[in-house]
């Protein structure tokens, strides 16, 4: 059984940083690519960035890739997400999400296993 748990959102001002987690559980984790995912209410859910096992290599959303940093701590089982500059348009749920295999693909139907989110909201 493997579970993804969220972990750090909250209500931050324009211009403020947030990190979020996610810790995993089972038998999931150093070998699996691993990514964050925003769910914004009444759109689709998008990709913000993915991070390969051995975190050799990450890619980004365009809209953060100045912003964001992902990252993870495989003896841990986490990953992390440091969001800077933070803008209202960042707000949103982010999911943590897991791939069984290593497709470190920016779509949804690239993963297996789903946290439950954590709310993100920037606003003044």
């Amino acid at each position: 059984q493997v579970q993804l748990v969220e972990s750090g959102g909250g209500l931050v001002q324009p211009g403020g940083s947030l990190r979020l987690s996610c810790a995993a559980s089972g038998s999931i984790f150093s070998n699996n690519c691993m990514a964050w995912f925003r769910q914004a209410p009444g759109k689709e859910r998008e990709f913000v960035a993915a991070i390969t096992g051995s975190a050799f290599n990450v890619k980004y959303q365009d809209s953060v890739k100045a912003r964001f940093i992902i990252s993870r701590d495989n003896a841990k089982k986490t990953i992390y997400l440091q969001m800077n500059n933070l803008e209202p348009d960042d707000t949103a749920v982010y999911y943590c999400a897991a791939d069984r295999g290593y497709s470190f693909t920016p779509k949804t139907f690239g993963y297996d296993y789903w946290g439950q989110g954590t709310q993100v909201t920037v606003s003044s």
